[in-house]
């Protein structure tokens, strides 16, 4: 089991049952999944874009990431519905537990003048957003392989009810927020 997911049941429920005053264990709040996402409007142009950004989402993830679609058409940027413009992956279970420990203790960490991760890119229904300029920061890319620097999107969705509550529980967890 993820040590990550341990020390959630063992030291976080207690403390956001004491701090809310939860009667119950099932109202805890707690991780559902986290969605990573990397937007590729270059793959109209360049196909190979699709399969450099699928080896570095599928490495950094461990799974198997999915295509996105376009919706619909967009002449100005000679976009038709249904041409590959993305890619995503969602983990769930001990993968999500092990990618959010790899993201708060390694990632987050060897950004360049890291000083905390933002409080207020919440949705209002406590899931967080957060945006990476680059995916090099994660160990598993290789720096030497990449053709080029691509962001990429990560949305950690809980069960807390307001932002003050998934807040809490990912402070519990450990997410570098900056300082007041």
């Amino acid at each position: 089991m993820a040590q990550l997911k341990e020390r959630y049941q063992k030291e976080v429920i207690p403390r956001l049952m004491e701090h809310y005053g939860y009667q119950n264990v099932m109202r805890v709040p707690r991780l559902e999944k986290i969605v990573l996402n990397i937007g590729l409007g270059e793959a109209i142009q360049n196909a190979k874009a699709l399969e450099a950004a699928e080896g570095d989402l599928a490495a950094i993830s461990g799974q198997h990431p999915v295509t996105t679609r376009a919706k619909r058409s967009i002449a100005a940027f000679k976009l038709r519905t249904g041409m590959p413009i993305g890619l995503m992956v969602t983990l769930r279970g001990g993968r999500m537990y092990d990618f959010f420990d790899k993201l708060v203790n390694a990632v987050l960490p060897r950004m360049r003048e890291f000083q905390g991760v933002s409080r207020d890119a919440f949705d209002g229904r406590g899931n967080y957003s957060l945006g990476l300029k680059e995916q090099t920061i994660f160990p598993e890319v290789d720096y030497d392989k990449i053709d080029k620097a691509r962001g990429l999107g990560v949305t950690i969705t809980t069960t807390a009810r307001t932002d003050d509550e998934g807040r809490q529980l990912l402070e519990l967890l450990g997410m570098p927020f900056i300082k007041d």
